[in-house]
Parts: structure tokens; sequence; C-alpha cells
């Protein structure tokens, strides 16, 4: 998948996170989805610690202000990308 298609999918991931403002039940539902979604959008180690952060967030009330996929996305593209080009030059 293509770093431009994830950005697009995790603004829409945080954006069914303010679901939840307008119909708090959707947080029982939208929880452990985000934790999986997180887990296939995002591989390895970071991938997993970063689903286990946005299922606390979205589980926990009043916490879904903040963009988790988003941040995942500039951590991983922005942030480190030496480790993106690390893997592609093996």
């Amino acid at each position: 998948m293509k770093k431009y298609q994830k950005l697009i999918l995790s603004l829409l991931c945080d954006g069914l996170g303010y679901v939840s403002f307008v119909f708090p039940p959707f947080d029982f539902i939208w929880a452990p989805l985000s934790a999986y979604f997180m887990t296939k959008l995002y591989k390895g180690k970071e991938g997993r610690v970063a689903a286990v952060i946005t299922f606390i967030e979205e589980a926990l009330p009043f916490f879904d202000v903040i963009p988790t996929f988003s941040l995942m996305w500039l951590y991983t593209y922005v942030l480190n990308p030496e480790k993106k080009t690390a893997i592609k030059a093996e």
C-alpha cells in the first residue's frame, strides 16, 4: 500500500473515532476494530504498540480527540523514514 493511501485511510479511521461524540456506544465496537486496523496498516513492533495505544485511547471517554492513526503515519513516514529506506536497501 502506498504511503498516501495509508494517510487517507488513517484520516478516515481518525474520523471514525469522532463518531462516539455523537453516539457513545460506538466505542464498544470501534476500540477493538481500530486496534485491528492499526496492526494491518502498520506492521511490526511499532504497529502492535500503536494498536494497544489506539485501543486504550478509543476505549476511554474523552480521549477520542487524539488522532492516533495520523500520528502513526507521521511517525512512520516523516519522523522515522530511515527505517523504511533501510528495509528497501536490503
